[in-house]
């Protein structure tokens, strides 16, 4: 905007003024909407198998890494499942390992909560 005012502008026609202003403005704007859509997902009453299947879509368009990844995908999570997960004594470190850890945490959860349910129908 300073080179506007100031008439020092490197653009020489419209075309390539548009082009800068979609360069400056753009990749803020695509990687806000990356984004966004990483933090739509969340598991709710899905199995988190179905939500990481959804994240994985989400995230082979985001090009998102590691980190912003993680921090996304434990977002969306239950908290049952991410308090549980919480507690463990090593953390995952890799997207991968989050996966796979809160798989085994959402299954064994869900087999007891099951389990309970049972319980509570014979004692009734």
């Amino acid at each position: 905007m300073e080179d506007l005012k100031s008439g020092s502008s490197s653009c020489t026609t419209v075309e390539e003024f548009l082009l800068d202003l979609k360069e400056l403005f753009g990749r803020k704007d695509d990687k806000m909407m990356k984004l966004a859509e990483l933090r739509k997902v969340e598991q709710r009453s899905k199995t988190i198998e179905e939500s990481i299947q959804e994240f994985r879509e989400v995230v082979r368009r985001s090009k998102y890494k590691e980190w912003p990844l993680i921090e996304e995908f434990k977002k969306g999570m239950n908290k049952v499942i991410r308090r549980k997960l919480m507690k463990v004594e090593r953390l995952p470190r890799s997207i991968d390992q989050w996966y796979k850890h809160t798989t085994n945490l959402d299954r064994h959860w869900r087999e007891s909560w099951k389990e309970e349910e049972r319980l509570k129908r014979k004692r009734d």
